[in-house]
């Protein structure tokens, strides 16, 4: 695994982060080991999602962890390379995660998903937030079209699924080196894929590409990075909150 995707924290590190907070947050990038196209590396969604963590680390005091580099990608399973493990797995491995950090005093976990087929993760935080647990899931889709806006990108959310102009354009600016050529002539577009989850991928695409990745540029995955990074305000505002400071702490995001 890259270096670079490894964070390199001591014991003290993070005890002497979460000094001044009422809770310490702790940030864990999900991604995939999945097809996309023959441009991207299998592994784009742990290397997106790692790219958002590290941008968050840069701005917030938090606890960043190493990857969870596989995950839920069946759809993907007629091209050579993916690799899945079942959403029973992945709920296990990240309420396992959020425990063990609760037992050495870091209270609050926010999962940051890099790959949409990732679904269990929802009701993992669902699950952990009924329970009085503090979790979250970053990005939401409203923070990634204030990104898609910020940043110039062409594309909608429905139409740039996969292998498109936002992973394109985040991994020309975060890791330059892994996009091989041959994205300036792959746009393909499938909107329609209402049986997706019954017939894959593959029943829309013979590239594995669904998007616009000729669109892509380093510019725009820097701002896509920025606008992110200052979403994650709020969650971090309401996760480290101390209700017993603050009578209005406890309150809802949005809510006045």
């Amino acid at each position: 695994m890259d270096a670079s995707l490894v964070p390199a924290d001591t014991s003290e590190d993070v005890r002497r982060r979460g000094a001044e907070l009422p809770r310490q947050v702790a940030v864990l990038p999900v991604g995939s080991f999945e097809q996309h196209g023959p441009y991207l590396p299998l592994a784009t969604d742990t290397l997106v999602a790692c790219a958002v963590a590290r941008e968050i680390a840069a701005a917030y005091p938090v606890h960043l962890l190493p990857p969870v580099a596989i995950g839920c990608s069946h759809e993907h399973a007629d091209w050579p390379g993916t690799v899945s493990i079942s959403s029973v797995t992945l709920h296990a491995v990240v309420g396992d995660i959020a425990s063990s950090l609760r037992r050495s005093g870091v209270e609050a976990l926010v999962v940051v998903n890099g790959h949409g087929g990732n679904y269990v993760l929802g009701n993992v935080v669902q699950e952990s937030s009924a329970r009085g647990e503090r979790m979250a899931l970053f990005p939401a889709a409203e923070d990634w079209e204030a990104a898609r806006q910020r940043a110039g990108v062409a594309t909608s959310l429905l139409s740039d699924m996969h292998a498109g102009e936002i992973e394109t354009s985040i991994l020309l600016h975060a890791h330059p080196e892994s996009v091989r050529p041959g994205y300036e002539t792959a746009d393909f577009v499938a909107d329609d894929r209402r049986h997706l989850l019954s017939l894959g991928m593959s029943a829309y695409t013979d590239s594995g590409v669904i998007g616009r990745p000729s669109l892509g540029s380093a510019e725009k995955g820097k701002e896509l990075l920025a606008s992110l990074a200052d979403s994650f305000g709020t969650y971090f505002s309401f996760l480290t909150a101390d209700p017993t400071a603050d009578p209005a702490a406890g309150k809802r995001p949005g809510r006045p």
